[in-house]
Parts: structure tokens; sequence; C-alpha cells
């Protein structure tokens, strides 16, 4: 009885160390794994005069809801009060959502929620546009394990490993991901749970 426990807890480990990456995967680099970080590096299909992606947020200082904007043209100010909804909910209640503006032939447009942000961003170009399809889709990016945060690019398609994790207890879910560069279109499936703890988080 005294060797069940330690021999329990050793299948366990070997189990979960099956899920491996491949060796031609990348890890991610840890500082993509800020969202704020990935949107200076949006190239939108479409050719806006101005776009800018922010916080909906109760301060009443609208240039600290500001997160990311591009180049703005002299003259121009853009008055429409925020969305009701964005993407990335971010905490319980209407609050804590982000969205973007973009002025286009002189007209401002909305991009709310997940599928507008996978249009506005359009083609894939680059890694954090990935990151940001990718999280439109419930993946998160974990940066202390390349099992959860890890990459390869072609000129079709760009490959990941991802996680979606559960709070309660807390669990890591690895999942294989390949995101069509052309069309946006992202397949995945699970390659099995890589972390579990018997503690619960907070949501």
């Amino acid at each position: 009885m005294k060797l069940f426990f330690p021999m329990a807890l050793l299948l366990s480990g070997f189990v979960f160390s099956q899920k491996t990456v491949p060796s031609d995967f990348k890890k991610i680099p840890e500082i993509l794994d800020n969202t704020d970080l990935l949107y200076p590096f949006i190239v939108p299909d479409k050719k806006f005069d101005y776009w800018s992606v922010l916080r909906n947020d109760s301060d009443p200082d609208p240039d600290k809801s500001i997160i990311y904007e591009s180049q703005m043209p002299m003259l121009m100010t853009i008055n429409d009060p925020a969305p009701e909804k964005g993407f990335f909910q971010e905490c319980v209640g209407n609050r804590c959502f982000s969205y973007i503006i973009a002025c286009e032939n002189s007209q401002s447009r909305y991009f709310s929620d997940e599928q507008q942000l996978r249009t506005f961003i359009g083609s894939i170009d680059n890694l954090p546009e990935a990151l940001l399809i990718a999280k439109t889709y419930g993946f998160t990016f974990d940066s202390g394990d390349k099992t959860g945060g890890s990459y390869k690019m072609d000129n079709q398609n760009i490959s990941l490993y991802l996680s979606k994790t559960k709070n309660c207890p807390q669990t890591k879910e690895s999942f294989f991901i390949k995101i069509n560069r052309k069309t946006g279109k992202l397949e995945s499936k699970s390659n099995g749970v890589y972390f579990k703890s018997e503690d619960c988080l907070n949501p």
C-alpha cells in the first residue's frame, strides 16, 4: 500500500509527459503572451484611413482606453459612442472587453465581436495575427510549456500547439491547431491533457 501512491504519481506524470511536440516547432516568444502587444502586428486586408483598438473602460480619461492606434490623419476626430459588446471579455458584466474602430472613406466602422475581429484581420500575415485568431476560438498561449506554446510556419499554414484551461480543478489541455494563411480557416485537434492539479483557480 505504501508503494501505491508514489507509483500512481509516477504513472500519472508518465501519461502527461507523452504529450510531445515535434522538433521542428519553435517556442512562441514569451512577450507574445500579452494580447495587447499583438495588435500592432495586425495588417488589415482592407485599407483604412485610421484604426484603433480600445478597451471598454469606465475611466473618464479616453486616452486610457486606447490599447493601440495606427497613424491618425490630421484634423480627424471620431466621436462615436463605444459599442455595447466586444471581443475578449475579461471580467463579469458589461465592461472589460475590447473592440476596434476604423475609418474608411471618412466613415467610422466598428469591429466588436470575435467574428468581426477575424474579418478585420483577414489573411494571416504573421504569428501575432495567428495568435489573435486562435484566441477568438478560446485557445490561449502557455508561455511556460512548449506543449501549449509553440509554432511553425510555411507559405500555406501557420501551425501551433496552444492550450485550453479549466479552473476547477486546474487543467491544461494541449491542442494542435492549423490556420490557413489565405482564408484564416482554423482546424484543431486535442493533443491531450498535459497538466492537472487538485487546486481550483478563481475564474
